[in-house]
């Protein structure tokens, strides 16, 4: 029986089946350098955090999410804390009807248990009862809708260099106005292009920031007061609140506060 070549090499195969799953357990934090694939990709997580950084934007996948990258798209990666999840490559041909730009979503039980039977393959050999099971993962991908786990980059060089800033430091608490003079430019300027170019108002953009790194901070068992204190809110019970407001549950009642 031939055994299947390492993702690396799989995800730059075109000429191979439509859809090649791995499973993966992590025991310990790992991080990956920019890079692309040939083929369409997609990473899930079931335990644990990774965050997914291109030059359009950061993309956080706790537990029970996904993101997806089209094909040829450049991109780094981060897990936080111990985890477990699953990747899946699609052919080029598989991509066509997929979205072309990358975007983290929800993973129903369906897909979620149709890629865990793909990974299970031993080799590649695809017959007709995989193909219908490889089918079934094109046709669920193509139909998930976006989830609000994204941090668009602005295109703004002035704009990018603070959001840039503030992943590295999302706790930084500067105003507007002095965020504004130290990128060169006005806090018109800056609250004007902001939304224009992300979507997001500054400070929804600052907040949501702030969010991603608690949702990384969790996953790295550390203390909800540690974390509100840390990234910069006044009080614990302001953050817990506005936690609540986003996710729907408190830090501790989140999966990834629950699996600590």
């Amino acid at each position: 029986m031939m055994s299947r070549p390492p993702p690396d090499q799989i995800g730059n195969d075109v000429e191979g089946p439509s859809v090649v799953a791995f499973a993966v357990e992590l025991r310990t934090e790992f991080a990956t350098p920019p890079h692309s694939h040939t083929r369409g990709q997609m990473i899930g997580c079931s335990r644990g955090v990774v965050t997914i950084v291109t030059d359009a934007g950061s993309w956080i996948v706790p537990a029970g999410h996904a993101i997806w990258l089209p094909p040829y798209q450049v991109h780094g990666g981060q897990s936080f804390g111990p985890g477990a999840g699953w990747s899946l490559y699609l052919s080029p041909a598989a991509c066509q009807t997929l979205p072309p730009t990358p975007r983290t979503v929800a993973v129903p039980p369906l897909l979620r248990e149709a890629i865990l039977r793909a990974a299970s393959w031993p080799d590649e050999a695809m017959d007709e009862a995989r193909q219908r099971i490889a089918d079934l993962i094109i046709h669920e991908i193509g139909m998930l809708p976006a989830e609000a786990l994204g941090l668009p980059i602005p295109h703004d060089p002035r704009l990018r260099r603070i959001a840039r800033a503030l992943l590295e430091q999302p706790a930084d608490g500067r105003s507007v106005h002095q965020w504004a003079a130290w990128a060169g430019t006005t806090a018109r300027t800056l609250s004007r292009r902001f939304p224009q170019e992300t979507g997001l108002t500054f400070v929804d953009w600052r907040q949501r920031a702030r969010l991603m790194r608690a949702l990384e901070m969790l996953a790295e068992g550390t203390p909800v007061t540690t974390i509100a204190i840390d990234l910069g809110y006044s009080s614990v019970s302001g953050f817990i609140a506005l936690f609540r407001r986003t996710f729907g549950v408190t830090p501790a009642a989140h999966p990834i506060g629950r699996a600590q």
